[in-house]
């Protein structure tokens, strides 16, 4: 988390490489959104993501400073992998799945997604990030010490206060609809605050991109029927994103009705 902070506190010129609106940079760093030219509202934070796998390859055009950034990341990303891949072994027991459901290409891709949020004039006039579910598998986040995450439940926003040295783990889209919806995807958003900066970081563990997605068979019971369609994670991706992640409409395109 250190290492994180070095870096949005780093000189703007020496940032300037990694910055980047272009979709298709593996590598980059942005503010607000990927769609900020055209939104109504910028979100109130800063954001930079890139992939960890292969770790070999990744490493390469991760960002340079801090200077101890790629080795601190890569042991991190080392770690968190192997935690979400014991809680998928987890998930999987206790959905009846076996062991080793969720390996190989339903969880393959991995993607650091380091969120800072300034201290805001006004956090009554937005956000730090918009409400959403995450498209992926499953999401491990470090909220930092200060406060700023709220789940969507029953209704209303919930704060979850943060909790030093532990995790908040996110089911995401994939994990529902591999369980044909006995599971459900978090929806969640980040508010901001006018005292201090906060920084977050956010572990995605992914299927890779020709990975089929559809619910399990043995999930679906007897007088059920699939909820989902089969699709490529791929073209999940394409159409979350067009949608800005919008959690009411980012799953009916592939939404099955009896």
């Amino acid at each position: 988390m250190n290492v994180f902070k070095e870096f949005f506190e780093l000189p703007a010129e020496d940032k300037v490489s990694v910055y980047s609106n272009n979709l298709k940079r593996p590598c980059r760093l942005y503010t607000s959104s990927s769609n900020y030219d055209h939104e109504n509202v910028h979100l109130w934070r800063d954001n930079l993501r890139h992939p960890c796998h292969p770790l070999e390859d990744c490493i390469k055009i991760w960002p340079q400073k801090p200077t101890r950034y790629r080795e601190i990341v890569a042991t991190y990303s080392i770690e968190a992998k192997k935690l979400g891949l014991r809680i998928l072994e987890l998930l999987s027991e206790g959905l009846g799945l076996g062991s080793g459901f969720f390996g190989d290409k339903l969880s393959e891709s991995s993607l650091l997604s380091v969120n800072h949020y300034p201290p805001c004039p006004d956090p009554s006039l937005t956000l730090g990030v918009s409400r959403h579910c995450d498209p992926n598998l499953l999401t491990i986040l470090h909220q930092g010490d200060e406060y700023g995450l709220q789940v969507f439940k029953d209704g209303e926003w919930i704060g979850v206060e943060p909790l030093h040295n532990a995790f908040v783990v996110n089911i995401g889209h994939q994990l529902q609809i591999i369980s044909n919806n006995k599971l459900k995807s978090a929806e969640h958003r980040a508010v901001t605050n006018s005292r201090v900066a906060r920084t977050t970081a956010a572990f995605f563990i992914n299927p890779s991109d020709d990975c089929v997605i559809e619910p399990d068979k043995s999930l679906i019971d007897t007088n059920e029927s699939p909820a989902y369609r089969p699709f490529q994670f791929k073209e999940f991706l394409l159409n979350y994103s067009s949608l800005m992640g919008n959690p009411e409409k980012c799953l009916e395109p592939f939404e099955l009705h009896a």
